[in-house]
């Protein structure tokens, strides 16, 4: 037991330690540069030009990835307990992708309300989930069906948001950024709206963390113990569609994100969801971000999209991480 709280606490200490390196790597990614005591002095002292420069045009960018991405991973993790399959993810059976149509259907035809893209993106994010669940649905619900179903509507909703986004010559702005998963040019409103779900998501899923534990046992023993199992399945669903949804009514869909952070958080910390959750926030954080910068610096001063970065290197992380975790999933 020591040995395995002593090997979490050096994955979160390692995780928080690289995050804090990465961070400091996007402030400084781009024409202005500055060091860390130039920055908490600019920050918390005196005013300092290049600070204030970097604040209103970075921090935005890297706060939304980070919390963009913590909230993903934990919406991932979940919807893996939900279906007892390692291979579900939000991304994958077409929550973000209803998602993402949603919000930018919302910033494209009605703008005046925009301050409701969240709820608009829930609601697409349910359709899509719903449709998977009914088109799956074959008197019981077989994990591969549920994957192949979802692969299917993902593409259905991929296709329609990528036709629009042709059909208008991607010229909203708004809509557009959705489409792609563009982050460069996210706001502080996009930060308040990313940190309130984070916020509520940790809480919500730190309660839910016992249930999830227990959704990893066969459903005769879960309904023996005197659980609600269908209650129980439907509230974490619930919530993972709403994590999800919120994500890509600010980024958008970004692919591997929801799969692959809560394989790497299993390998390292166990499948314990009371330390499996806040950890896998963590290790989404430092993902998403760490793709961001990769993609500003690899070819500037032009720019590539996070979403690019994590689809062209998330397929060799996933098979590699399958090749690794057989102690996890079994062979």
């Amino acid at each position: 037991m020591r040995g395995r709280g002593g090997r979490t606490a050096l994955a979160f200490t390692l995780t928080a330690a690289a995050l804090l390196a990465v961070f400091f790597a996007a402030v400084n990614t781009g024409g202005l540069s500055t060091t860390v005591p130039q920055l908490l002095r600019g920050l918390f002292v005196a005013y300092d030009e290049t600070v204030a420069i970097i604040l209103q045009l970075r921090f935005p960018r890297i706060l939304v990835a980070m919390l963009g991405g913590g909230i993903m991973a934990l919406s991932g993790v979940c919807m893996q307990g939900v279906m007892r399959n390692p291979l579900a993810d939000p991304g994958l059976i077409g929550v973000t992708s209803g998602a993402a149509f949603a919000a930018a259907m919302v910033a494209a035809l009605l703008p005046a309300l925009a301050r409701f893209t969240p709820l608009f993106s829930f609601a697409g994010g349910l359709v899509g989930f719903a449709l998977v669940y009914l088109l799956a649905w074959n008197k019981q619900l077989s994990p591969v069906r549920l994957i192949l179903t979802g692969i299917a509507v993902d593409a259905f909703f991929t296709g329609l948001y990528q036709a629009f986004d042709a059909f208008t010559g991607s010229t909203y702005t708004g809509a557009a950024s959705v489409i792609n998963a563009n982050i460069s040019l996210k706001t502080w409103d996009d930060v308040t709206v990313l940190l309130v779900y984070a916020v509520a998501s940790l809480a919500l899923c730190c309660l839910a963390a016992q249930r999830c534990n227990l959704l990893a046992f066969s459903d005769k023993t879960i309904l023996g113990l005197g659980v609600n199992l269908h209650r129980t399945r439907l509230l974490i669903s619930l919530l993972s569609v709403l994590m999800a949804s919120g994500f890509a009514a600010v980024i958008g869909s970004v692919s591997f994100l929801g799969l692959i952070v809560p394989h790497m958080a299993r390998l390292l910390v166990g499948s314990d969801h009371r330390k499996l959750l806040p950890y896998a926030a963590l290790l989404g954080a430092l993902v998403l971000l760490l793709a961001d910068t990769l993609g500003r610096a690899i070819a500037y001063p032009y720019e590539i999209s996070a979403a690019i970065i994590m689809a062209i290197l998330g397929g060799p992380m996933l098979v590699i991480l399958l090749k690794r975790s057989g102690a996890v999933y079994g062979r």
